[in-house]
């Protein structure tokens, strides 16, 4: 986690951010160095000094005549100046850094919870075209849907179109009893990858109730190791796709 923040600190949008408040400290400083030389009429390494000790001023007029007094109340201004620019720092790199992480955080648990508390449900791995409309569609029918996406893109379109989402890989048993596996009707492997999905048939044939499930596979040849790996149905968008337009070219013309 760390390791990532610090990563997400250099990120393009937060320079941008910071750029102001940091604009703002740099100038406080050489407003500072420049202005106490001028008034005590010292170097600017001895003036940048002032500007972390600001006991070195009473030291200084000690020894030399000069305005103390308005040296001091400079001194103090820009010390002041120095703590606001730099609190304003620290609160848009936090804010920045942290607090999209945060909101992805409490969006997560709360989708969990969600998932926790539904029954009935079909979960449908991956979110491509295929397994979208079959999302889409059982919202549409009125059931609740958890997709489980891995791709950081597909994942924020689920979200989008208001699905419950668990974000990891499918052939996962932990991340299928996240979706819910024990508790739902059926599953739908829709993802563009026929090993893929019969790795994932395998896997939720071992929950305590296995739900119905159907599986996407590219060619007739994966339809027979589907329905062996526990596939109850086998789907071949292709193939379907192919009789649909069969049968409306079949139809007789008007």
């Amino acid at each position: 986690m760390f390791p990532d923040t610090v990563t997400h600190l250099f990120d393009r949008p937060i320079l941008r951010r910071t750029l102001a408040p940091i604009s703002a400290f740099g100038t406080i400083v050489i407003a500072g160095v420049l202005g106490l030389s001028a008034l005590a009429n010292v170097g600017f390494v001895e003036a940048t000094f002032w500007l972390v000790d600001l006991t070195s001023i009473d030291l200084h007029f000690e020894d030399h005549a000069g305005p103390e007094r308005a040296t001091k109340a400079y001194a103090i201004a820009v010390t002041v100046g120095l703590v606001c620019s730099g609190l304003w720092i620290g609160e848009t790199v936090v804010t920045e850094a942290f607090g999209g992480r945060i909101r992805t955080e409490v969006s997560q648990a709360t989708m969990q919870r969600r998932i926790e508390n539904s029954d009935d449900h079909v979960i449908v791995c991956g979110y491509g075209m295929f397994g979208r409309t079959i999302a889409n569609r059982l919202a549409q029918a009125g059931r609740t849907v958890v997709v489980i996406e891995i791709d950081d893109d597909h994942a924020e379109r689920v979200r989008e179109d208001g699905h419950l989402l668990v974000v990891g890989d499918a052939r996962r048993e932990r991340v299928l009893r996240s979706a819910g596996l024990d508790r739902a009707t059926k599953l739908v492997a829709a993802i563009d990858d026929s090993n893929v999905n019969i790795q994932i048939t395998i896997v939720s044939g071992t929950a305590a109730s296995t739900p119905e499930i159907l599986v996407r596979v590219g060619e007739e040849m994966y339809e027979s190791v589907a329905k062996e790996a526990g596939a109850d149905e086998v789907i071949i968008p292709e193939v379907v796709s192919g009789e649909r337009v069969t049968r409306l070219l079949e139809r007789p013309a008007d």
